[in-house]
């Protein structure tokens, strides 16, 4: 299981490499990369609609490096707080921004000093800066006090964690009693070696931090949520370098996955 990384991993390589690949994707987002990017793909593969992702800036759509649809999980309704975990160049934040509208909040969290750049200045863009805030951060120690937050969101980037027990237990602290996880991520169908396992490049390339499907409902019963399920699948890695990092036979693709927290907020 790759709930945590194999020992002597170097965590502080893979971070760097995590980071230098985002940054990159925010200074050029049409660039060479192991994964799909932009609007047409959030529509196309992902199934995002087409009249709520063009009222997000470009500065943000055309970042845009997601795995799967966590918007599409649930509702996201009026007054509502949000958190994007890992919110990238801001686009599930932006689209959670409108749904919640000037009664609610959306806060975003990323690592990327650059993507932090970006989704601020989209927020500016779209007239959502008096209900955005976004903050350079780690999804290990999230920058939130605990039961701040009704819904969680999160896409493509629990795979990336060394340690997967840590960021959904940052996830469980931070939400209310009865809140919501709508998190989309990368999984595959069968274990990969131990070889694979050990090779941080692999990591950076979404691959060998994956679980097996079945183990992510594992992992978040194991930290507290219920309701555990998996509620759709996609092939975002359809013809991508990714693609052929691993065996055929061990099918990459990723999931939508609700869980919610005890409770009633």
């Amino acid at each position: 299981m790759a709930t945590s990384c194999p020992l002597n991993f170097d965590v502080g390589y893979l971070r760097d490499q995590v980071r230098a690949t985002y940054e990159q994707v925010a200074r050029d987002p049409v660039g060479p990369y192991h994964f799909h990017r932009g609007p047409e793909y959030a529509c196309d593969f992902l199934g995002y609609d087409r009249d709520e992702l063009a009222c997000v800036p470009t500065l943000s759509s055309e970042r845009f490096a997601g795995v799967g649809n966590p918007l599409a999980i649930g509702p996201v309704t009026p007054g509502m707080t949000v958190l994007d975990h890992a919110c990238g160049a801001g686009t599930d934040l932006l689209i959670a921004a409108g749904r919640v509208g000037p009664s609610g909040r959306a806060i975003g969290v990323d690592m990327t000093p650059a993507m932090v750049e970006c989704a601020l200045a989209a927020a500016k863009q779209a007239d959502l800066e008096d209900i955005v805030e976004v903050h350079q951060g780690f999804y290990e120690d999230l920058p939130l006090a605990d039961a701040s937050v009704d819904l969680v969101i999160s896409n493509g980037v629990l795979n990336l964690s060394p340690d997967k027990h840590r960021v959904l237990g940052e996830v469980f602290r931070v939400l209310k009693p009865g809140g919501r996880l709508y998190l989309a991520d990368v999984v595959i169908q069968r274990e990969l070696t131990p070889e694979a396992r050990s090779n941080p490049d692999l990591w950076a390339a979404c691959v060998a931090g994956a679980l097996v499907e079945s183990e992510l409902q594992t992992l978040a019963t194991a930290t507290g949520f219920i309701d555990t399920r998996v509620v759709q699948r996609f092939n975002c890695f359809y013809d991508t370098t990714a693609e052929t990092k691993v065996a055929k036979d061990l099918f990459i693709q990723s999931v939508n996955f609700f869980a919610r927290k005890a409770g009633v907020s």
